[in-house]
């Protein structure tokens, strides 16, 4: 599989028989080139959506209209999205677990919140979640946004995923110190990748921490449009 960063949030996983775009964040996204956006999304079989935060769903309905592929994510937002946009898209909530080709997509609980913005000012779209992702006898964990959570003990022991993809700025999610109390106390990763970082100043800018703090763990800084294979 590979695994390439958008910057910020934003994924574009291949694995098995997929592409996946995970929080496709692009246009207005300080950390990556608009010149790459082709090439970012090229191929795409489905976009997974954690949450209704702008940073995160904003180009997601452009994507699947120019695509067309579905968006994968929250019952609530998908069903108006289906609804207001005309685009395909395939709700599930927590719990529950979907096929996309030969990869099974779990949704996970996170801890956080979600809108998006409208005319009308905030609309809820039904809550914040992660993905557990699995294929190619490998399962990945993207955290979303979350803080730490007695959750992911459960997580571990049904899914047990060798790869995690962690929220770990701060503010907003975890920071780097959370998120690596939450790799050690509740998972037993082989690979770390931090992300929801360097975006902007208010965030942390370095994994120094989390690497210091999982020595037995290959944490991998990602570098956008750079692929990680694992």
């Amino acid at each position: 599989m590979r695994i390439i960063w958008l910057g910020h949030s934003a994924f574009r996983i291949e694995i098995a028989d997929q592409v996946l775009l995970v929080d496709p964040w692009l246009d207005g996204n300080p950390s990556f080139a608009s010149a790459e956006r082709e090439r970012a999304i090229t191929g795409a079989t489905a976009i997974l959506l954690s949450h209704g935060h702008g940073d995160h769903s904003s180009d997601a309905v452009a994507i699947a209209k120019e695509l067309d592929i579905p968006v994968v994510g929250i019952y609530d937002l998908m069903s108006w999205w289906e609804d207001k946009e005309g685009i395909a898209t395939i709700g599930f909530n927590k719990g529950g677990t979907v096929a996309l080709g030969d990869v099974a997509v779990t949704m996970v609980n996170a801890t956080h919140s979600s809108s998006i913005s409208t005319p009308d000012g905030p609309r809820y779209v039904g809550g914040e979640a992660g993905f557990m992702i699995a294929g190619e006898g490998k399962t990945i964990y993207f955290s979303g946004d979350t803080d730490v959570m007695a959750d992911m003990e459960v997580f571990e022991a049904l899914h047990q995923p060798e790869i995690g993809i962690l929220a770990a700025g701060g503010h907003f999610t975890m920071d780097m110190k959370r998120a690596t109390f939450a790799a050690k106390m509740f998972f037993n990763f082989e690979t770390v990748i931090p992300c929801h970082y360097q975006t902007f100043g208010l965030l942390e800018q370095s994994a120094d921490v989390m690497r210091r703090g999982l020595p037995n763990v290959n944490v991998i800084e990602p570098e956008v449009m750079r692929p990680i294979t694992l």
